[in-house]
């Protein structure tokens, strides 16, 4: 009996398990499909481009200084007025050069004076000789008195020459004195709007060698945009070249510019090159100092099969490689790809995948090689 309840107990036991077993297979799931959006692989027209960083900077900009040390009587315009070219900005005090300026017309004045003089003695020696000549002749005159008027006449001619030294002394002092004077007065050198001013009445200005700027000029209508390039991509960059940008204090604008200089040696420190655009800005939305993002475009493809980037897993652009999922028969397939360029947020599929098959383009993230997929019927077409 006791080895009779042992088997019964055995057999009861494995009844039991195989029971749970039973129970447990029957409530394992099979995993749902996963719901992805794909898209159908079709080839497109390719703006081949070198993606670029850089920063704008306004083409013409000056810094303006007094060119001689004063008193600043007067100041003209405050910061962020426009201005035009030649316009006065400020006024030094020059009252000791202003005399000297009206010392200097005096002297040409003088001279001037000294030569009408000069002239009047001049024709007198000349009628003086000749008379002197007849007279000699006629014997009523000496040798002597003829040298003493022929004498007269070359001294009359020296200080007409003296006289019209002079006059070229005093106009010369003239011209010191006057440029002296429009050095008191600072104007504007190009046309702009005045983003410094750094002077006020009374204020003691230095010389152009010494001093610091007074005034900052900004002519915000032409702008250069400076960035670099690596010396893979420098030999695709050429004079003539579109660019497009855009900056962060303008979304969803996008900015043009032509490659106008490019650096003829790249840099030692990192083999890149330095390349300048310049942009149009007539209506002066953008600002010098704003940072810019875009491309050079550097040619046109037909017929290139692209991808958006977000559709490329384990993307590798240094590799030029990445994967797709594509879909058949309602399965998820890994394939690795080879990439080409990038236009823009669209990367070219060089290797990997065919035009007409369907990839996934959203849902992907967690996807799994050979996992069922369900797509919906308006992604699907």
């Amino acid at each position: 009996m006791r080895r009779f309840f042992i088997v019964l107990f055995i057999f009861v036991f494995n009844g039991l398990i195989a029971a749970c077993s039973s129970s447990d297979s029957t409530k394992t799931t099979v995993k749902p499909a996963v719901a992805v959006d794909v898209q159908i692989a079709a080839a497109a027209e390719l703006l081949d481009s070198v993606e670029v960083t850089g920063t704008l900077e306004p083409k013409f900009s000056v810094d303006i200084k007094t060119q001689i040390p004063g008193l600043i009587k007067q100041v003209y315009v405050n910061e962020w007025v426009r201005v035009k070219r030649g316009q006065p900005l400020a006024r030094i005090e020059v009252a000791e050069t202003e005399a000297q300026v009206k010392r200097a017309q005096a002297g040409i004045e003088s001279a001037k004076a000294g030569q009408a003089q000069s002239k009047v003695t001049l024709n007198r020696a000349e009628r003086e000789l000749a008379r002197m000549q007849k007279l000699k002749e006629a014997g009523l005159a000496t040798q002597q008195a003829l040298d003493d008027a022929s004498s007269e006449l070359e001294a009359s001619r020296a200080r007409i020459a003296s006289a019209l030294a002079q006059i070229g002394v005093a106009e010369e002092e003239l011209r010191q004195a006057q440029a002296r004077l429009a050095k008191g007065k600072v104007n504007s050198p190009i046309d702009g709007v005045v983003a410094l001013r750094d002077v006020n009445v009374g204020d003691l200005a230095s010389d152009a060698a010494a001093g610091k700027p007074i005034f900052r000029i900004v002519d915000n209508r032409l702008l250069n945009l400076t960035f670099s390039v690596s010396s893979v991509d420098s030999a695709r960059i050429k004079q003539g070249q579109s660019l497009e940008f855009t900056v962060d204090s303008q979304p969803g604008k996008t900015f043009s510019g032509v490659i106008k200089y490019i650096n003829p040696e790249l840099s030692a420190a990192d083999r890149s090159m330095k390349v300048i655009a310049e942009v149009r800005n007539d209506q002066e939305q953008l600002k010098g100092g704003l940072f810019a993002k875009g491309r050079i475009i550097v040619g046109k493809r037909s017929s290139v099969l692209q991808v958006p980037r977000s559709a490329v897993n384990s993307l590798d652009l240094t590799a030029k490689k990445g994967s797709l999922f594509i879909v058949e028969n309602g399965l998820a397939h890994k394939r690795d790809i080879a990439i080409g360029v990038q236009n823009g947020e669209r990367i070219e599929v060089v290797t990997g995948m065919k035009t007409g098959e369907q990839y996934v383009v959203r849902g992907g993230f967690n996807l799994k090689d050979g996992e069922q997929v369900v797509v919906p019927q308006a992604a699907a077409k």
